[in-house]
């Protein structure tokens, strides 16, 4: 069991969470709903979740095939359901930019087992009816267009 501890340290809605291993991270609501911009909000968590989930799914496979990366680098934005509470994700694109010595069609295969099959949160967003999309670019080359996947 993953166990997190919280703790309120600024304003009403600045927290300060931290797993078993002592990782701390921040967060806070918006300074619409009266935040303070001390940290990351919920949602926002749920894009760099979906970031971190699937670049280690891609280097993972990538080491194994002995592909070096020297550049790793990721854009994931995201568009919420409009007027209505709770907002999920509808719509979340994602652009992979790798370099380094790398076969491209071994990125692309990459990329495209994390989305679909290995990374866990990529499913639960899916499972809540969100749309992801995904793009590569290998070196400065763009290597595929937009790749929807949906539930």
């Amino acid at each position: 069991m993953v166990k997190i501890q919280m703790q309120r340290k600024s304003g009403d809605y600045g927290f300060e969470l931290q797993d078993e291993a002592g990782h701390l991270l921040q967060t806070d609501s918006s300074a619409e709903s009266g935040g303070k911009d001390f940290g990351f909000r919920p949602m926002q968590l749920l894009l760099a979740a979906l970031g971190s989930c699937s670049a280690i799914d891609v280097v993972s496979i990538l080491k194994k095939q002995r592909q070096l990366i020297t550049n790793f680098e990721m854009i994931i934005e995201g568009e919420r359901e409009p007027d209505v509470i709770p907002s999920l994700w509808k719509n979340i694109n994602m652009h992979f930019l790798l370099g380094g010595d790398l076969d491209e069609e071994k990125v692309l295969k990459a990329c495209r087992l994390s989305i679909d099959k290995y990374c866990s949160v990529a499913e639960t967003l899916r499972r809540a009816g969100t749309s992801i999309e995904w793009q590569l670019t290998v070196n400065n080359i763009i290597v595929t267009g937009t790749k929807t996947i949906t539930r």
